[in-house]
C-alpha cells in the first residue's frame, strides 16, 4: 500500500508540472476519450492503442512518475484483471473467427484473447494518466482548477467551491488512508492476529480488527481537519482572493493543440472505419507521428526560453 501513487504529488520542476492546472485536466479528459474508442480491426486497435500507450509512457517520463508505482498500483487490480480475462475468454462476445486453442470441448476464440487485452491495456492507461495528474498538480491548484470547470453552475446557486474541495481532499486522502490501513495492519498483526491465513470466521474477525479503528482514524483526522480549517478562518461560502493564479502560457497552448489533435485523429480513424490497407494511411499515420514529436519538442523548447528568462 505504500507504494500506491495515485493521488501523491511528486515535487519535481518538469514542463509537465508547470502546465496549467485546468488544462492538465482537459487533457486528461480528452485522452480518457481516446482511449475508450473502438476501431473496425483488431490490427487499428492494437496500432491506435499502442501509439497512445507510448505518448503516456513518454508523458510518465517526463512527470518523472515512478514506473514501480505503477506496477505497485496494479496489484490491487490483478484480481480485478484475471476475472475479467476469465469472462471473456469463457464468454465471448461473438464464437465467430478462428480458435486460439481448446480447453477440453471449450474453445478458445483469439478475439476473446484480444478483448482481454484491450480491456487490460485500457485500465492501465487510464490509471496511468490519472497518476500523470495526481503526480504533477498540486491539490490547492487542482481544487483551483476543479471550481474554475464548475463556474458555470453558480448560475443555479451550485455549490462549485465546496464540491471541489470535496473532491481535492479525496484525492488527497487516498495516500493517507491507505498508509494509516498499513499501520493498522502491522499494529494488529504484532497483537496476533492474521490477515492471510485462517477460515472465512477468521477473516472477518480479522477485516473488523482493521476496519474499527480505521474508521475512528479516518473521523478523528476529519475533525482535526476542520478544526485547522476553521482555526485558518476558512468560510465556503465567502468570496475568495487566491495568492497564486493560473495562468494559462503558450506551452499550455501547445499542449491543448496537441491533445485536441490526437482525440481528432482518433475520431476520424474510427467514425470511418479507417484499417492499415486503407491507402495513404501510413503515411498519414507518421506524418500525425512526426507532428506530435514535433510539438512536444517546441513545446519544451518553449518552457525552457520561458524558464531562462524568468531567471
Amino acid at each position: 500500500m505504500k507504494n500506491f501513487a495515485l493521488g501523491q504529488y511528486v515535487p519535481y520542476n518538469s514542463f509537465i508540472h508547470r502546465l496549467d492546472a485546468r488544462n492538465k485536466i482537459f487533457c486528461l479528459i480528452v485522452l480518457m476519450v481516446a482511449i475508450f474508442y473502438s476501431y473496425s480491426t483488431w490490427e487499428m486497435t492494437f496500432l491506435m492503442g499502442g501509439t497512445l500507450f507510448a505518448f503516456i509512457i513518454i508523458l510518465m517520463i517526463i512527470s518523472h512518475v515512478s514506473f514501480r508505482k505503477l506496477f505497485s498500483s496494479l496489484k490491487a487490480m490483478w484480481l480485478l484483471i484475471i476475472f475479467l480475462l476469465i469472462v471473456n475468454c469463457l464468454v465471448p462476445i461473438s464464437k465467430e473467427g478462428p480458435v486460439a486453442f481448446y480447453l477440453g470441448s471449450l474453445a478458445i476464440y483469439y478475439d476473446a484473447i484480444f478483448q482481454s487485452i484491450r480491456i487490460i491495456l485500457r485500465l492501465v492507461m487510464m490509471l496511468s494518466l490519472t497518476m500523470v495528474l495526481t503526480a504533477t498538480t498540486k491539490p490547492l491548484d487542482l481544487t483551483y482548477a476543479l471550481e474554475w470547470y464548475l463556474t458555470p453552475l453558480k448560475i443555479i446557486k451550485f455549490p462549485a467551491h465546496i464540491v471541489a474541495m470535496i473532491i481535492s481532499l479525496a484525492l488527497r486522502l487516498i495516500p493517507t488512508l491507505l498508509l494509516e490501513t498499513e499501520d493498522i495492519m502491522k499494529a494488529q498483526a504484532s497483537r496476533g492476529v492474521d490477515f492471510k491465513r485462517g477460515g472465512i470466521k477468521m477473516k472477518i474477525k480479522a477485516i473488523t480488527a482493521l476496519i474499527v479503528p480505521l474508521f475512528i482514524s479516518s473521523f478523528k483526522r476529519s475533525d482535526e481537519l476542520a478544526d485547522a480549517m476553521s482555526a485558518r478562518g476558512y468560510n465556503p461560502h465567502a468570496k475568495r482572493t487566491r495568492y497564486r493564479k493560473l495562468h494559462f502560457g503558450i506551452c499550455d497552448l501547445f499542449v491543448f493543440i496537441l491533445s485536441a489533435s490526437l482525440m481528432s485523429g482518433v475520431i476520424c480513424v474510427s467514425y470511418f472505419n479507417i484499417t492499415i490497407e486503407t491507402p495513404t494511411f501510413l503515411a498519414w499515420f507518421f506524418i500525425a507521428l512526426y507532428g506530435v514529436i514535433f510539438m512536444m519538442i517546441i513545446s519544451g523548447l518553449i518552457d525552457a526560453k520561458t524558464r531562462e528568462r524568468n531567471l
